[in-house]
């Protein structure tokens, strides 16, 4: 179990921070000062630090060290600080107030990235960090995601700038991590930017800073965001979001390599490199009127989509494993594994949320399973939206079976709970239709008992599949 210790001065987010974290299976020590989180430290030792910016006395940012990583919580008025704190070694920020999905996401990758680095210094950060089936901790033997991982080893040594399309969940920021950890300018900082988050009214004066008196509550001069990234990478998220006039900005950053804060005369020379992200029809955007076509030609010098997981059908198992297994050991709880039940509903779902969506169904069932083996049910996928894959029941129901023995061998092999799909016969119906099929054919001849032997599961179970799928019970099979 990881242990984290809490900075904040704050008593009421300090104690919704320790709530959040403890539901999630993290063990939490609280300070309210860096004195006591300095007496904390002294006493025991913890996997992360997450620290207000600014404390009484000190601020948090003199908890920085190298051995424990540093996360700095900081309200969007001083978001400017927070990113000199990257600079003096923190590794991320998080602005407040905070989502708690967005702060779970930040902990959990944190925590992810300093794991590898302990067990491989001298692989965290090179490109002898990818594997034959993944790259700087994406997963993925597909032939989609092998395609991304090449251009993305390509595209990174050089001072290009990148589009990322594709869906939300499919792990956007992971390649633009990616691409500039794998980059000359690995060293600097990578200062990533979601569009969509910051209120229009702050998104210019975020981006491209002010100066003092520019505009009502500018009490001092402040840095942006893109003057932040100067050597390094700057990662602008959602930027179908980014509103017209910090486009036409953001373009002049582009072709002129140089930024002017908002109420100054002079402008300033910055050198970065530019990685975007949407999900959104930037094409369509422009259609609309709502993005400016120069600035996609500006932004759009590689394209590179990411897959949805419904394409990436061999990569589903292989990430939900590797979610299993970290989220068992994030969470103290003893290594789980998938049944076949489990592995068939995961491969037969749609995932409209994709690699996010999995990793929380994967984190739900781990903690809600009664033991080790987690089943279809422990997932809790919606069945609106499943989409089971098509096997052939040929010879199996082809006509209406009539006597327990010739229906029993058949669809064992077939239906068991743990069934093994490279063994199922092929027609045109899904275990979901031969279930219903079968059912209704021999409730006639078998007993609840029976049937629920004869498909090997309980009669509970049979009972639950038939409130789901809407199979009443017959009255004639009442009376058994």
């Amino acid at each position: 179990m990881s242990k984290i210790l809490i900075v904040e001065d704050e008593g009421i987010i300090r104690s919704a921070l320790r709530r959040l974290l403890e539901r999630n299976g993290f063990q939490i020590t609280e300070a309210g000062t860096v004195p006591e989180a300095r007496q904390e430290l002294a006493t025991q030792s913890f996997d992360l630090i997450i620290s207000d910016l600014r404390l009484p006395g000190e601020m948090g940012t003199v908890l920085i060290n190298q051995e424990i990583p540093v996360l700095i919580m900081t309200s969007y008025a001083s978001l400017r600080s927070a990113v000199d704190a990257m600079k003096q070694g923190a590794v991320d920020y998080i602005a407040k107030p905070f989502d708690h999905d967005e702060m779970l996401s930040a902990v959990n990758h944190i925590l992810n990235q300093h794991r590898q680095q302990q067990a491989s210094p001298a692989l965290a950060n090179s490109e002898l960090a990818a594997t034959p089936t993944g790259l700087q901790g994406m997963i993925g033997e597909s032939p989609a995601m092998q395609a991304v991982f090449q251009q993305i080893k390509k595209i990174a040594p050089f001072n290009t700038r990148v589009l990322i399309l594709g869906e939300s969940g499919t792990g956007k920021e992971l390649v633009a991590r990616a691409l500039h950890n794998l980059s000359p300018r690995h060293k600097a900082p990578l200062i990533s930017v979601n569009c969509a988050a910051i209120p229009e009214t702050l998104i210019e004066s975020e981006l491209f800073g002010h100066e003092k008196g520019a505009f009502t509550g500018a009490n001092t001069s402040r840095n942006g965001l893109v003057e932040a990234a100067d050597g390094g990478s700057l990662f602008l998220d959602e930027i179908g979001e980014l509103p017209l006039e910090a486009q036409a900005r953001l373009l002049r950053v582009l072709q002129e390599g140089e930024i002017r804060r908002l109420g100054s005369v002079e402008s300033r020379k910055v050198d970065i490199r530019l990685i975007a992200a949407t999900h959104r029809d930037i094409k369509n955007l422009v259609d609309q009127g709502k993005f400016r076509l120069d600035l996609y030609y500006r932004l759009n010098v590689i394209e590179l989509e990411l897959p949805c997981l419904t394409e990436r059908e061999d990569d589903i198992l292989l990430i939900a494993e590797s979610l299993l297994k970290a989220s068992c050991e994030r969470l103290g709880k003893p290594l789980a594994r998938f049944s076949k039940s489990a592995r068939n509903a995961l491969l037969a779902y749609s995932w409209p949320g994709n690699v996010r969506e999995l990793e929380n169904r994967v984190e739900r069932a781990v903690i809600l399973a009664d033991d080790t083996l987690l089943h279809a049910e422990d997932l809790e996928l919606p069945q609106s939206i499943q989409q089971p894959r098509k096997v052939n029941f040929t010879g199996l129901a082809a006509n209406s079976v009539s006597s327990a023995n010739t229906a029993q061998q058949p669809f064992k092999a077939a239906v068991a709970e743990d069934l093994d799909p490279a063994h199922l016969p092929a027609d045109d119906l899904s275990l979901e239709d031969y279930f219903v099929r079968f059912v209704q054919e021999n409730e006639d001849q078998l007993s609840e008992t029976e049937l629920a032997k004869k498909l090997g599961i309980s009669r509970k179970c049979l009972w639950e599949r038939r409130q789901r799928l809407g199979i009443p019970r017959r009255k004639t099979n009442t009376a058994r």
